[in-house]
């Protein structure tokens, strides 16, 4: 048997290591208006809706609860005082209020990951079996209708918010691993980076809306409006979805010959039509234990960030609701854009062979990983000062954006029949953070002092170097040699 880090033949290795596009002088078929191009910004559209459903209540949980902070006495290391100034725009307070403290709200925003993790490896198989277009699609659908149900639940008890949150992440778990699968029959090679960024820096763009509007929503409303407004948006944009997208370019109605073909083409040597998964090689592939690691580290300084940011930005930084959920949006919006850029780039040095595909992962997620360790610890000692604070906290989860063209995308590179699977089993590890992330933070937060909080920024950081250093090891580039048709000739 070869070693995963080998490819199946020396014809596998010469197209790997010299990608088709590159070898061939035919014209391609531009992004530009092409129905790959539609796909990105349809699936973008449908990840908005995803994380503006997933993050909506990190905004609204800080009107729903009563404010109950015990400082302790004598110390030193309390919250910053309050330093906004009040205006005369009234402020709608008629949500009710529930008497939920820190440690139930940890396990609330927690509870969505519960139900996340468990559909993440099953999605990812049944999308490589019928498809992603219906799998993705449903799974928003089904978060959008629980999100409507959310301020039932609240008045029927925290039992009931934690189980229908569950029952909301049951839905997205599927939706990264289907919408892999698609990518694996409609990305070309040498355009991955840019448009799985475009389709996937929906997750930024949703919690960029979502942070500020839920926020202005809780300000002049109250906080279930939050629920009912997001989760109309989730319904309707699964009806345009249904509408105009398809499984795969041959299935696709209106494409343009040019354009399947260029598809079809790129992809010809990177697919295998073997549909039994080959788990013993999974489990023992070092590549894949890299995009896992990576992953997981990674996952747990986004989640920490992206479950209690806003409340961070209320009980240490003191910004009201409104404040709050602009400044909050901040560091997402940052990500996003270095999102964009970094896909660009990547495929731009891919493309003219300045780096390997394998080099320019491990830059990425370098840059996407350290980076962001560097400025979280940086925020947690800026003190009181507020526009240092945000601005640590911005470049924080700004660079982390590019690591999305780093291990984020790899499983398309080293497996991209399997790329579905791969994701799911990424994803669900990955998804342990969240779960756990949340809990133990509020759990070092009782008191929410500026040192406890150092205490949380440091953990993650800690854990995002680790996971760099892990994937700048291990990490892989080419197809592995399990991941095509002919790998089966040699047995298991």
């Amino acid at each position: 048997m070869y070693s995963v880090s080998e490819t199946a033949s020396d014809v596998d290795m010469e197209t790997e290591s010299v990608p088709l596009l590159w070898a061939t002088k035919e014209k391609t078929a531009p992004i530009c208006c092409s129905s790959r191009f539609s796909l990105a910004v349809l699936s973008c559209f449908g990840f908005i809706v995803v994380y503006a459903l997933r993050v909506n209540l990190s905004v609204a949980l800080v009107d729903m609860v009563e404010t109950n902070v015990s400082i302790p006495v004598n110390s030193s290391d309390i919250a910053c005082p309050e330093h906004f100034n009040s205006t005369n725009t009234h402020r709608n307070k008629t949500g009710k209020v529930y008497n939920w403290d820190a440690d139930s709200q940890g396990w609330i925003l927690g509870a969505f990951f519960y139900g996340y993790i468990i559909t993440q490896v099953p999605g990812g198989y049944v999308a490589g079996r019928i498809g992603g277009k219906w799998l993705f699609g449903l799974g928003v659908l089904g978060t959008a209708i629980f999100t409507l149900l959310t301020p039932l639940a609240a008045d029927l008890g925290i039992g009931y918010v934690i189980a229908v949150r569950a029952l909301e992440g049951l839905g997205e778990g599927v939706t990264f691993p289907a919408m892999h699968v698609m990518w694996a029959s409609w990305a070309p090679p040498l355009e991955r980076s840019i448009l799985l960024t475009i389709s996937y820096a929906g997750t930024q763009l949703g919690t960029v809306i979502s942070l500020p509007l839920s926020g202005i929503i809780c300000y002049y409303l109250d906080w279930t409006y939050v629920f009912y407004i997001f989760g109309a948006a989730g319904v309707l944009w699964f009806i345009f979805w249904t509408l105009f997208v398809s499984d795969t370019p041959e299935t696709h109605k209106s494409i343009s010959l040019e354009e399947k073909e260029h598809i079809v083409t790129s992809l010809q040597h990177e697919l295998t039509y073997n549909k039994s998964v080959p788990w013993c090689a999974l489990a023992t592939s070092l590549p894949l234990w890299a995009i896992i690691i990576a992953q997981f580290c990674y996952n747990w300084t986004f989640y920490t960030l992206l479950t209690l940011l806003p409340t961070y930005m209320t009980d240490i930084l003191k910004f009201n609701i409104q404040e709050n959920g602009y400044l909050s949006a901040l560091p997402y919006l940052g990500c996003w854009t270095f999102m964009m850029i970094s896909g660009q780039m990547a495929d731009y040095l891919r493309q003219k062979q300045m780096l390997t595909t394998e080099a320019v992962r491990k830059l990425c997620s370098l840059i996407g990983m350290v980076g962001p360790a560097v400025f979280l610890v940086a925020a947690g000692y800026t003190g009181c000062n507020y526009r240092l604070a945000v601005a640590l906290l911005t470049l924080s989860s700004a660079l982390g954006g590019v690591s999305l063209s780093g291990f984020n995308i790899n499983h398309l590179d080293i497996a991209p029949s399997y790329a579905g699977i791969l994701l799911g089993i990424t994803n669900g590890l990955g998804t342990i953070p969240g779960m756990v992330g949340p809990v133990i933070a509020k759990a070092l937060t009782h008191h929410n002092t500026i040192k406890e909080w150092q205490t949380v920024f440091y953990i993650s950081g800690v854990l995002n170097i680790f996971g760099a250093i892990c994937f700048l090891i291990f990490g892989k580039g080419e197809v592995q040699n399990w991941a095509v048709d002919n790998w089966d000739l040699h047995g298991i």
